[in-house]
This record gives C-alpha cells, structure tokens and sequence, in this order.
C-alpha cells in the first residue's frame, strides 16, 4: 500500500521523541489518492494505525503481514489510561462546544488524575494564519503531554504534520470522530459488531445519509487499487 503502517500492539508502541499518530482505512486510503498533501501527511506521520478490517485485510494480501486493527478509540483510551497513571495533561482541539462539555464531564468521572484542556476552533474549511497562531499558542501555554486532534480527515492530519515543530507536545494524536464517540453525541457500535468485523455498517446504519459514499462507493475503488496493486502491479 506505499504506506509504512504499524504492526504491533498498543503496548508495542514507543512514544519518545515528539510523536504523531494517526490512523489509515479504506476510505482515508481512496481520498490520499486524490489528495496529495494528506498522502504526505500520512506517509510522515510518525506511527500510522491500520483503523479498518479493509487495511488489515490489503497488507496481508500485499506483503504477508498480520496486523491487528487498532481504531483512533483504542489508541485514545491507551494513551487516557497511561496519562491517568502518570497524571498527565491532555488537550482536545476540534469538535463544538458541546461535545467538548461532555467531554470534559466523563473525563471527570472516569480518569481522576488526568488535567485536561479544550478548544474548538472557527468551523470552517481552512484556518488562516491567525487561526492558526491561536491554537498554537493556546496549546502550548497548557502544555500538554497529548495533543488529542478532533478536526476530521484529511483537515486534522496535514495541520498536525504542518504545525508539528511549532507545538510543544510530546504525542499529537489525530482521532477525528472519537471525540463525538466519547461524548456520546454518536454512538459507536457495540463491541459485538466490531468483533464480528461489522463495525462500518452500525457506523453505516447510524449514519446513512453521511457515510454511504465512504462504504459503497468508495469500497469498491479501494477494493479495485487493492487487487490492481495485487495482480497487476510488477
């Protein structure tokens, strides 16, 4: 797939040195394709997770390897539970007022000794330098030990990759739709359907009108550059 996607497990996961994680599926895939600057911001990001039974399923069929899928909520909860143990700071850019409240609320409940910090920025379709430079500053005046990303894909990656040196963070972790999923303005489906590998269609069926292009018709182009990378491909 071109990508240098990670193999292990969370606990395999090295974070020293200033780290950004962010995740790859089928559909991130297809729209890297069109999109050359988030397909450099993937491919130099510092981890990339395999987040979909779509990626898991290309690299083995491409290269062999095994991969564990590992969602934005996997590594989100990996790195809550390690910045509880360490009572760490976190910091969560993106999403809407709302959203960060509750937020904010569960985070109470369920990780005492973490300190966290929020901001949602201008809803809009690019930021501009000024936009830019109050995040940045803002972000850094907290200091933060994770930079939680919630802007959605591919706005969250490039700004993560663009801003990088400028932020004094030692994780920037890019999980888009994560924030709503733990502040339960969208429900996630159940643990069954992500076991049963069914996780796309209750995403699918909560929903439909949004993400039915990302599962039906981008599904099969990924599944085409799959087997041309496979059978055609020297």
């Amino acid at each position: 797939m071109d990508y240098n996607i990670f193999s292990g497990t969370l606990n395999d996961l090295q974070l020293t040195g200033k780290t950004v994680v962010t995740t790859i599926n089928q559909y991130s895939f297809c729209m890297a394709e069109q999109d050359a600057s988030f397909k450099r911001a993937l491919k130099e990001s510092d981890v990339l997770l395999p987040d979909g039974d779509g990626v898991v399923f290309a690299e083995r069929l491409l290269t062999g390897k095994k991969l564990k899928k590992i969602s934005g909520t996997d590594i989100h909860l990996h790195l809550l539970a390690i910045l509880n143990k360490d009572k760490g700071r976190c910091f969560y850019l993106g999403s809407a007022p709302g959203t960060l409240r509750k937020i904010a609320e569960k985070l109470n409940r369920e990780y005492e000794h973490i300190e966290p910090a929020f901001h949602a920025p201008p809803f809009k379709s690019s930021f501009t330098a000024e936009d830019n430079e109050k995040m940045i500053e803002i972000i850094n005046a907290f200091q933060p030990d994770v930079l939680f990303i919630g802007l959605s894909a591919p706005k969250q990656e490039k700004w993560a990759i663009e801003h990088k040196h400028q932020l004094n963070v030692k994780v920037i972790c890019c999980i888009g739709a994560v924030f709503d999923f733990y502040a339960e303005t969208i429900k996630r489906p159940s643990q069954l359907m992500v076991n049963m590998h069914l996780e796309w269609l209750g995403r699918f069926f909560s929903e439909p009108r949004r993400l039915w292009r990302r599962y039906f018709y981008y599904g099969p182009i990924y599944l085409f550059f799959i087997m041309k990378k496979r059978f055609y491909t020297k």
